[in-house]
């Protein structure tokens, strides 16, 4: 069972990678104190990719605690 969990955590761990990698980099640490643009929704393909983070984020984090309550 923990290898399966370890295993499960890989996964998702590159799936979270490629989708923190996707994001748009315009809305930055950078844009925070310097910018003059005005706030702006999230849109299409965006979305899926920011809100995926999110999800995988959640599991990522639910499986570490699986993993450490496994013995």
């Amino acid at each position: 069972m923990k290898t399966f969990v370890i295993f499960a955590q890989i996964i998702v761990a590159v799936i979270l990678s490629v989708l923190v990698l996707l994001q748009s980099s315009k809305g930055g640490l950078g844009n925070t104190f310097g910018s003059l643009d005005f706030y702006r929704t999230r849109r299409g393909a965006e979305k899926v990719v920011f809100l995926g983070t999110i999800i995988f984020a959640v599991i990522f984090l639910m499986l570490s605690i699986v993993n450490l309550l496994i013995q």
